[in-house]
């Protein structure tokens, strides 16, 4: 008799720790918001417009007066493989280094979660630009407005670059310009960037997490592909170069950490 009641003490006190470790279990529920901050850089220094000299392909020096560039289409992926995926007319963003305010793109009614992936777009889809103007809505005023388009037909500069260089073969300063896009359909230069966060972002209904993505510039000319300003300084349309310029600017981002 006694080793029955023993026993039946076992399993209530087993019962009660395992409730007890339910209970302390936090269950994940509701909606909440998240912000991307996206923070230009150049090497390691901070990219600062038309003041600081920054060192280029060999001996090129360049002073950067305008950089912007298209984000679109963004998913987050949790830890469990569930992916949310922004609602694609509300998932259109420039970021406009002269503008600190568009560089923190915040998401709002995000399902809470312990999100550790992050995927975006640089440029416009074609599944977009082959909805028309009519389809563009408020993006295409916003990026008319902003200098991101060449012309309707031609289609949205996904990223614009430029400033002025000196090298040791020019010595005045000179203008460059380098404008990377999609052509209509004739070339898709739209590229897909998917980045593991450095820690979980914990969304919840009372915390707003913070993912910064730092995107080095100097990657634009010394990427995959090196380009030299004493060859081709202005760069806009071009079906080899473009692509190129393309590769070179997906690969600047980085997730340098992420504040809960």
């Amino acid at each position: 008799m006694k080793i029955i009641k023993f026993a039946c003490l076992i399993m209530l006190a087993i019962s009660i720790l395992s409730c007890s470790s339910d209970d302390n279990e936090e269950v994940i529920t509701g909606s909440g918001s998240i912000t991307v901050e996206f923070d230009n850089a150049y090497l390691d220094s901070d990219l600062l417009l038309n003041t600081s000299s920054y060192n280029a392909s060999g001996t090129e020096k360049i002073k950067i007066s305008k950089v912007k560039y298209i984000v679109s289409n963004i998913k987050l992926e949790d830890e469990d493989g569930h992916v949310y995926v922004v609602p694609k007319n509300e998932s259109y963003f420039i970021v406009d280094e002269s503008n600190e305010d568009s560089q923190m793109i915040e998401l709002s009614d995000v399902p809470a979660a312990n999100y550790t992936k992050i995927t975006y777009g640089l440029g416009v889809d074609q599944a977009k630009y082959l909805e028309g103007a009519d389809g563009q809505g408020d993006f295409l005023t916003k990026a008319q407005e902003a200098g991101m388009m060449w012309s309707w037909q031609a289609g949205y500069k996904f990223f614009v670059f430029e400033g002025l260089y000196t090298s040791d073969d020019t010595t005045t300063e000179t203008a460059f310009a380098y404008h990377m896009g999609s052509h209509g359909t004739a070339l898709d230069n739209y590229k897909e960037i998917s980045m593991t966060l450095a820690n979980t972002a914990r969304v919840r209904t009372d915390m707003t997490p913070i993912v910064h993505i730092v995107a080095d510039l100097s990657n634009t000319l010394m990427g995959d592909t090196e380009f030299k300003l004493d060859d081709a300084p202005q760069i806009h349309v071009d079906a080899v170069k473009s692509p190129q310029i393309a590769t070179n600017v997906s690969g600047m981002f980085m997730v340098h950490h992420v504040h809960n």
